[in-house]
Parts: structure tokens; sequence; C-alpha cells
């Protein structure tokens, strides 16, 4: 019924609109926060897909040292003032 509803002027349109309402400088950070968004989201998507297509054994249990793995991967290494070799 409306066939190509977007075209390239209702875009132009809509771009000068978000310049106006968010205005310039807050554009970059607006964009890097939805890129962020994206990613998180396409990386869970992605998990979620493995584990559905991996094979569980016949008690129902799942290895949870390799769902552990990757959020330890990311996770920053915190050193204790304790644990510091002394000079």
């Amino acid at each position: 019924m409306f066939g190509n509803a977007l075209g390239w002027p209702h875009l132009v349109i809509i771009l000068i609109a978000v310049v106006i309402l968010f205005g310039a400088p807050k554009l970059p950070g607006l964009a890097r926060s939805l890129g962020q968004s994206m990613r998180i989201f396409r990386n869970e998507v992605k998990t979620m897909k493995d584990e559905n297509s991996s094979p569980s054994d016949s008690t129902g249990t799942t290895d949870t040292s390799a769902q552990a793995s990757p959020l330890a991967d990311q996770a920053p290494s915190v050193v204790s003032p304790e644990s510091k070799p002394k000079p």
C-alpha cells in the first residue's frame, strides 16, 4: 500500500529534525551508545543461539565453566594492596 514510505527526502528531513532536537555536539555520544547497545544485543543473541544449539548431557545440566569464561575475560583485574609485592 505504501510501497517506499521513507524515501531520501523524508530521511533528510528526519536527520535535520534530529540535529535540531539533540544538537550536533550530542550526536557522537548518542551514536556511540547506540553502537554499544547493538553490540551487546548481538552478543547476547549469539550466546543464546549457541546455548540452544549445543547438545546437553542426559541429566540436563550444563557446563558452567564455559559460561563463566567470557565474563572472566572481560572483567578487569583488581589487585588488593596486601597482595602487591614490596619494593
